[in-house]
């Protein structure tokens, strides 16, 4: 059996005080994980833990995922550049994924397969006529698909999304969940999302975890 992209032991998450505890958690290549449960819980919290932008308050986070680019976090507030263009801010993505090295060539045929991947990315979000469009410009729902190409861009191992697809109407969230399941199909990167819609969690996950029933501890392995 393929080894964890992820592996959480006795993990606790939270701030002054934590919100979740004693969390066991494995996901494989290939896998999507919804976690779902009303507000409040910490499910932000977690996911934020895992990115490394908050330390988690005791326990072990294992896997490959630290390196460079490892991580693709979509966050509720998106994170990105209102001024720049769609293509500036899914360039941000490609260039936390690819590494200048000689496996890279020269610095010319790297700049020219970047682009390559930002609009094959943002063409897959049905954004290719935006990509010279300031974020600014764009209605919520499609800066969400942005920050969606950006994260993709990276080629991460694991895709970390928090409430990805608010905000998107049902033709277009349909849209995104067909697309991330065959990327981390066709990658063999794992996903692990937060979302309040069941019915969304439903169509996008091989697995969901409801922390509505759990009393802030939460073990979960496939």
């Amino acid at each position: 059996m393929a080894k964890p992209i992820i592996k959480i032991r006795d993990l606790t998450v939270g701030y002054d005080f934590p919100l979740l505890s004693e969390i066991n958690l494995e996901i494989n290549p290939g896998e999507i994980v919804a976690i779902v449960g009303i507000s409040g819980l910490g499910k932000t919290t977690l996911l934020r833990t895992i990115a490394g932008v908050i330390p988690k308050l005791s326990g072990q986070i294992f896997g490959d995922i630290r390196r460079r680019g490892g991580i693709g976090y979509i966050p509720q507030r998106l994170g990105l550049v209102r001024h720049a263009s769609v293509y500036h801010n899914v360039e941000l993505g490609a260039r936390c994924g690819v590494k200048l090295s000689t496996e890279s060539g020269n610095i010319f045929n790297w700049s020219k397969r970047k682009s390559l991947v930002i609009r094959d990315c943002v063409d897959q979000v049905g954004l290719s006529e935006k990509i010279d469009e300031p974020i600014r410009r764009l209605s919520g729902g499609q800066q969400r698909r942005v920050a969606t190409a950006r994260a993709i861009a990276q080629k991460p191992q694991l895709i970390l999304a928090d409430e990805f697809l608010s905000e998107l109407d049902k033709e277009n969230a349909d849209s995104i969940i067909s697309l991330m399941r065959k990327y981390v199909s066709d990658t063999q990167c794992a996903m692990l999302l937060v979302e309040h819609h069941i019915v969304r969690a439903e169509q996008i996950a091989d697995r969901i975890i409801d922390l509505s029933g759990f009393d802030s501890k939460l073990t979960s392995e496939a």
